[in-house]
């Protein structure tokens, strides 16, 4: 008995799935609206060996949606360490298996970036499927600057930890992109008032959904309106603006505000004083004091 051709459906329509060339297939998945599945992606997983993903049940809805019936097996970061030899092996033998996530595009916070790392040493082709992204979707509906960001992945869980990576990231000229919990979003957006005041912050929640959201403005003023509702649902990317017209400081001033804080304080406490009187790194304005004091001859 000969298999019948791959398959997948569009509404009423049926269409012929062409065969893969061997290799890894990274494809993208709807963020929320199934109506952004592309064609490409559809083709790809109708004609793969294997879909790796990272919830079955989650994944089925999708291929059972679109008449799929390409065989779905988990990969995610409980079992990824454990199967991937077995995945590379298969690759290696000629295989075609793609690779999805739960939503969005592979590799972006999850473990998929090791298989493709290991199957590109390994000399395995691998293909990317473009698609839906919170990242981008969240970015082109921000407001923000566009020429410049980075996404740093999901939020920390410690008050102390957003606190530091808020520190690191204070300088940087770019939109800053990050994905958090609708439980925290409010303590984060404090958070983020006091770290890095001034900048235009957006909260988009829900993207592609019937229920999309983009709230723009301060942290605080975002924050006030989240709090007055009972809670906040669904899926949030948080995006911050980069520093805006910041002067430069003089060297004349720079010198009298290090000469002032070390009249009243220790060198190392009047560099971090100085630094973020003048939004300066702390490693910086310590060596200027030291240099100064190299200079005095202590």
């Amino acid at each position: 008995m000969i298999d019948a051709a791959p398959t997948y459906i569009i509404g009423a329509h049926r269409f012929d799935a062409e065969p893969l060339a061997p290799g890894l297939y990274v494809v993208a998945t709807p963020i929320g609206n199934m109506g952004d599945m592309t064609v490409r992606a559809l083709a790809t997983l109708a004609a793969a060996e294997t879909v790796l993903c990272e919830d079955t049940r989650t994944s089925g809805k999708l291929m059972e949606r679109f008449a799929i019936k390409t065989r779905l097996a988990p990969y995610h970061e409980h079992n990824a360490q454990k199967v991937r030899p077995e995945i590379l092996e298969r690759l290696k033998q000629g295989a075609t298996i793609a690779l999805i996530s739960d939503a969005g595009m592979p590799l972006v916070s999850d473990p998929g970036y090791r298989l493709v790392k290991e199957a590109v040493e390994l000399g395995i082709p691998v293909t990317a499927c473009p698609g839906p992204s919170a990242v981008l979707t969240g970015l082109a509906l921000s407001g923000l600057p566009t020429d410049r960001f980075l996404f740093a992945g999901f939020m920390p869980q410690k008050q102390g930890e957003r606190k530091k990576l808020f520190a690191e990231f204070a300088k940087l000229k770019a939109t800053l992109i990050f994905f958090e919990s609708p439980h925290r979003i409010v303590e984060t957006l404090h958070d983020l008032s006091a770290a890095l005041p001034g900048r235009h912050v957006a909260v988009t929640r829900e993207l592609t959904k019937l229920h999309e959201e983009v709230l723009r403005g301060s942290a605080e003023e975002i924050a006030s309106q989240l709090g007055f509702r009972a809670s906040v649902k669904g899926e949030i990317t948080l995006l911050v603006g980069p520093p805006e017209g910041e002067a430069e400081v003089s060297e004349s001033e720079l010198d009298a505000a290090i000469s002032g804080a070390l009249a009243s304080m220790p060198a190392s406490k009047a560099a971090s004083e100085v630094a973020k009187r003048f939004s300066l790194g702390r490693s910086d304005v310590y060596q200027r004091i030291l240099a100064r004091k190299d200079g005095d001859g202590e």
